[in-house]
């Protein structure tokens, strides 16, 4: 686990990311019980990425600055390159 205040929001907002997108994969392709067509996507996925965003740079803060070497602030820091990098690339090939 992380030791730093920053270490901790970063892991946890990426906890928070990869929770809601999750369930929101498994309300739509398994249960059926929403649409990715519906306006509820359009604010969850901002909101989320958004939060993932924040935890790659308290994640970078945090491994600089304060010298944190924990493992999970380095995954964190992964998902929110993975996030960042997703972004420009997937509006490069969309096709609405």
């Amino acid at each position: 686990m992380p030791k730093t205040i920053l270490g901790k929001w970063s892991v946890w907002l990426n906890a928070f990311f990869l929770i809601v997108i999750a369930i929101s994969i498994i309300l739509v392709n398994e249960l059926d019980l929403l649409s990715y067509n519906d306006h509820w996507w359009d604010v969850t996925v901002p909101i989320t990425f958004l939060a993932s965003i924040i935890a790659f740079i308290l994640g970078i803060i945090t491994i600089i600055k304060n010298k944190e070497r924990s493992v999970l602030v380095y995954v964190s820091v992964a998902i929110g390159l993975l996030v960042i990098i997703f972004i420009p690339l997937h509006s490069l090939f969309i096709n609405d």
